[in-house]
């Protein structure tokens, strides 16, 4: 039988799922690049995207049973922490960059190109989702964290 959701609690391991959600979103926004662009800063910013969920993955399968499976995980949660912060500095700097020219980003299944003004709205919706999915994650590694140290982030 299914949980009200009102009654659901968040899963333990939901970082690694919303990590895994933000390497895809970031994926797709990057797409959007120019292939000018997209040379220069593409590659190191799904690099970074796919930092952030190995380091998930890695904290989330480390069980933190004695003090060195303890560090290691928390080890592991700082870097997934670390480079989400990079990631998304690294974002910022690609939407800068996508709305110079905003017309370029988005064609129709036509191949024309979308107009200014609805792609600066699309562009905007792609950046307002990763930037809740960013906030989301580093909530939950400040969880995950807590539980690991027994102390307040």
């Amino acid at each position: 039988m299914s949980v009200l959701k009102s009654k659901r609690t968040i899963s333990g391991g939901e970082f690694v799922n919303v990590a895994n959600e933000i390497y895809v979103q970031t994926i797709a926004f990057l797409t959007r690049l120019s292939a000018r662009y997209s040379r220069l800063i593409a590659e190191p910013t799904a690099d970074l995207a796919g930092e952030v969920m190995d380091y998930a993955e890695k904290a989330n399968a480390t069980f933190p049973k004695d003090d060195m499976t303890r560090a290691k995980r928390r080890d592991y949660l700082l870097s997934a922490n670390a480079s989400l912060s990079a990631l998304d500095v690294r974002l910022t700097h690609c939407y800068t960059i996508i709305n110079q020219n905003p017309e370029g980003a988005f064609t129709t299944s036509k191949g024309k190109t979308v107009d200014g003004k609805e792609a600066i709205t699309k562009i905007d919706k792609m950046a307002q989702t990763l930037g809740e999915l960013i906030d989301r994650e580093k909530d939950l590694l400040r969880g995950q964290l807590e539980k690991v140290t027994g102390k307040k982030m």
